[in-house]
């Protein structure tokens, strides 16, 4: 109980750090957000006002200590340009970013595992040189080529998806599937090769060889006994695309016109809407720190002997 307990504990201050480190950081961006909203012309006087009724004439720490305070009210500033909700306008978005990010872990695992799966069984062989040069090649494409890529071939070569855009109901899932592929494939190629590497090693123990000698088919012997015993780093490394999926879409919200809170994020920086800014950056991290906290919370289900390891004194 103590292991899942701690790790609830420990998100409250990493999430209050990156409160403080962003909105530190948004503080020492050059050029006034003021002054691009009211304009290069306006007078002295107006940008005053317009200070002291945003509350940026205060200094930094009052300016965060009431940020905090609107936080904790469940609040996150209204957006300076168009005066809607922050809270409203990701509450609509986010919904979007996740089944984005839903669809391209799906994908990843899915393909990343049994890619791995295949190249371990048939270590040496030609078809497992292929796919470690096709995984090699996976992990080095930037996500920016690689959706600008699928959109030239699937779009307008091969005229079968549509290249950007959302759709409705079932039938808008087909605009799902390019954005999807083009921000799971670098992580299926990742994770096929840390699955191979995991189950390189564990066929080579000696419980591997002693279940084949009595008998146990390939099947059973690869994926109950050799996959089980991998799922540790595998798990890792599925958490951590999945939280990079969240915060990591903005390119592919952008090329493919995806209404998400990556684009968003992406169009309150073009206009230095600062509640935009944190809003995106907060909900984020809050949404990364979740994810963490599910597989430190998953490591204690895959394998009991971690939540139970006694805690090792700190130095």
């Amino acid at each position: 109980m103590n292991f899942y307990l701690k790790r609830i504990i420990m998100t409250v201050p990493t999430l209050v750090g990156i409160s403080i480190v962003t909105f530190v950081l948004l503080q020492a961006l050059p050029g006034d957000p003021v002054q691009g909203l009211a304009g290069d012309r306006a007078d002295q006087a107006v940008l005053e006002r317009i200070r002291r009724d945003m509350g940026t004439d205060r200094p930094v720490v009052m300016q965060y200590a009431g940020y905090l305070k609107l936080i904790m009210q469940g609040e996150l500033g209204r957006s300076l340009y168009t005066n809607s909700s922050v809270r409203a306008d990701i509450a609509r978005k986010l919904p979007n970013t996740l089944l984005l990010a839903a669809a391209a872990m799906l994908f990843s695992t899915l393909f990343g595992i049994l890619l791995g799966i295949f190249m371990a069984v048939f270590r040496g062989t030609f078809w497992d040189r292929m796919a470690l040069i096709l995984s090699t090649g996976g992990i080095s494409l930037p996500v920016f080529w690689l959706g600008l890529l699928l959109v030239y071939l699937f779009s307008f070569r091969l005229q079968l998806l549509p290249p950007a855009g959302m759709g409705s109901g079932f039938s808008g899932l087909v605009f799902l599937v390019l954005p999807a592929a083009t921000l799971g494939l670098n992580s299926a190629a990742a994770l096929a090769r840390i699955t191979r590497t995991g189950m390189l090693d564990v066929l080579s123990q000696p419980y591997i060889t002693t279940a084949r000698a009595k008998g146990v088919s390939a099947p059973v012997v690869i994926f109950k006994h050799a996959f089980k015993n991998t799922l540790i780093p595998v798990v890792t490394l599925i958490g951590l695309d999945f939280g990079s999926y969240l915060n990591g879409s903005i390119l592919t919200e952008t090329i493919f016109g995806w209404d998400g809170i990556g684009r968003y994020a992406v169009e309150g920086i073009f206009q230095r809407d600062y509640p935009v800014i944190m809003g995106c950056v907060l909900t984020g991290a809050l949404l990364f720190v979740l994810v963490n906290l599910a597989v430190d919370l998953l490591y204690g289900l895959i394998d009991p002997r971690i939540a139970r390891a006694p805690a090792e004194p700190l130095s």
